[in-house]
């Protein structure tokens, strides 16, 4: 069995047997690989630091017939300040488990890796509500589903009042091509340029700005309703973040 080094980050994390852990990475050259690291929760094991979520790795990995096996990390960045701020680790949960859930197995995406990467970075310096919405909108953007916000997805018609969204078509619908019985949401021209905003987010030099929260919800609701659509599932981070909201209430 051939073995291989890749960069990559630790998206989901979990128990196995009774010394092991099961982990889902993305690779920068490789895409979504599940893998077995053997032993690693023991507190001599040389990888007992590096197997957790979020964690950014250069791993060595030993290809196998059904899971390969993780033999060696080196920490690039451990992203401890997201485990340490619980606003910041329920929205890098999120991000995580979208590219769980979109990514198909071993199907590189270098693109998605940058962004994800970016974000991880961010998200404990910013706003990380506002740079998760960011880092998923544009995440969907590479995946093949990206939905169409400028035209009108029945008529090809430029967008330039308000309008509506449909799951289904994935895209927006001018009011003239609406039907009555469109199951549809609202995308006030608010909402149309909040969108092109996050969507073009430079991650290198990202520019502040300010949202009204009516938009913000909006735009939040338009997103993970079509994400729902996509996975036929709902994603449990966001579980976990509406329980963070309810404790500060």
């Amino acid at each position: 069995m051939a073995q291989y080094s890749t960069e990559a980050i630790l998206l989901a994390v979990r128990n196995w047997g009774e010394a092991d852990k099961m982990v889902t990475f993305f690779s920068r050259d490789l895409g979504k690989v599940t893998a077995v690291a053997y032993g690693c929760r023991r507190p001599k094991s040389p990888l007992a630091g590096g197997m957790q979520a979020f964690s950014h790795l250069e791993l060595g990995v030993m290809a196998g017939t059904h899971l390969d096996t993780i033999r060696q990390c080196e920490t690039i960045t451990s992203f401890k300040n997201l485990r340490e701020n619980l606003d910041a680790m329920a929205y890098a949960t999120f991000l995580t488990e979208l590219v769980v859930e979109v990514c198909p197995e071993r199907h590189p995406e270098p693109h998605i890796y940058d962004l994800i990467v970016c974000a991880l970075e961010m998200l404990s310096k910013r706003n990380p509500r506002l740079v998760a919405l960011a880092a998923a909108y544009q995440l969907v953007e590479y995946t093949g589903y990206q939905p169409v916000y400028a035209e009108c997805v029945v008529c090809g018609h430029s967008i330039e009042t308000d309008a509506f969204f449909s799951f289904e078509k994935g895209g927006a619908i001018c009011k003239n091509c609406k039907l009555p019985d469109s199951e549809l949401i609202d995308m006030p021209v608010k909402m149309q340029g909040f969108i092109q905003k996050l969507l073009e987010l430079d991650w290198q030099d990202p520019a502040a700005f300010s949202i009204n929260g009516a938009v913000l919800l909006q735009t939040e609701k338009l997103l993970l309703g079509y994400l729902v659509f996509l996975i036929e599932k709902p994603l449990k981070s966001l579980e976990f973040i509406k329980q963070l909201a309810m404790l500060k209430n």
